[in-house]
Parts: C-alpha cells; structure tokens; sequence
C-alpha cells in the first residue's frame, strides 16, 4: 500500500464531502470542487476522516491510493484555506499590473504581454515587481504561475526574469579574455 494512502485527510468544520459513484466533490467556504475517482480507489468517510484504500493489490491501484488520497487532502485545503503563488519581477523596466482578471506585463519586449486569467484564479500586484497569484484548485494555480513564468524565465548571466519568490538563481560566471 502507498505510504500516502495510509494517513487519512481530516475534513475540517465547514467543509462538506459527498461520494457519489466515481465522482467526489468537497464544498466549502470558498468554493467547490470535483474530481472523478479511479475504479481502482475506494474512499471511505469514518467521522471527520477520509481514508482512501486500493481496491486490489496491483501496483496500479496502490499508486493510484496515494495520489487519490494527495488530490482530495488538496481539495480539502484549497475550499478551506485555498492556495497562492508568489512571482517576484527581477529586471530593469520589468512591472507587472492587474486589471480586473488580465494581468499586463512589461518584460523588455517591444509590446505588453497580456494573459488573461481563467475562471476561478485572481491575481494581485502589491507592488510593481511582485504578483501573486490565488485560486482554490492547486493545479490551476500552480499552472497559471508557470504560465506567467515561460514569459520570461531567469537568465543564469544578471537573473533577469520572472522567478518564483522562493526561486534561488545562480548565476553564472561571465566569460573572460
């Protein structure tokens, strides 16, 4: 069995679960997801606890358990608490700005870069160099940071680019004569 698997997901207060079929959906106070379950995992609610177990004993159904049981354990904390990404600008003349869901970024190019946001993720810009991504599903909002990020990645040379807030960039030697 996935070592994973073995932990339940403890639902907290304000936060409705319901299992129908091959389908699970997790309500809370700011939103609802869904996510269609494998035949190959069974979940089972015992109180405030989700215990997700593999239906047999082929190694498609114990990896599945785990990843089954990290997906719903996300659900959980992104219609509780939610989720961000944090991207910091490191560049001269490098400004991001929100308006309303597109944010416009001034990365060098000849022309503003528009992305426009989809559904359930916001964006902030606290500050000219820093955007902050935020939504309840981890995917979407790890997707849009990458997204954001492929604009412009750091150079290993000055560190120019977009990066993570947490992204540690080493720079390279330069060439000499």
């Amino acid at each position: 069995m996935s070592r994973v698997a073995k932990y339940p997901v403890i639902v907290p207060a304000g936060v409705e679960v319901s299992i129908s079929g091959s389908e699970i959906s997790v309500k809370g106070p700011l939103g609802t997801l869904t996510q269609a379950l494998s035949e190959h995992v069974s979940i089972v609610r015992e109180g405030d606890n989700l215990q997700c177990s593999a239906s047999n004993d082929s190694i498609q159904s114990k990896a599945m358990s785990g990843t089954t049981r990290a997906l719903v354990a996300n659900m959980v904390k992104g219609v509780s608490h939610g989720f961000e990404k944090k991207l910091t600008l490191v560049g001269v003349g490098y400004r991001a700005q929100a308006k309303g869901d597109v944010l416009s970024l001034a990365l060098g190019f000849s022309h503003p870069v528009e992305h426009s946001m989809p559904a359930g993720i916001k964006v902030e810009t606290p500050t000219q160099t820093e955007i902050v991504i935020k939504g309840i599903d981890r995917q979407k909002v790890g997707q849009v940071a990458a997204e954001v990020r492929a604009y412009r990645s750091p150079e290993p040379y000055k560190g120019k680019g977009v990066r993570y807030s947490d992204e540690v960039v080493v720079i390279k030697e330069t060439k000499k004569k």
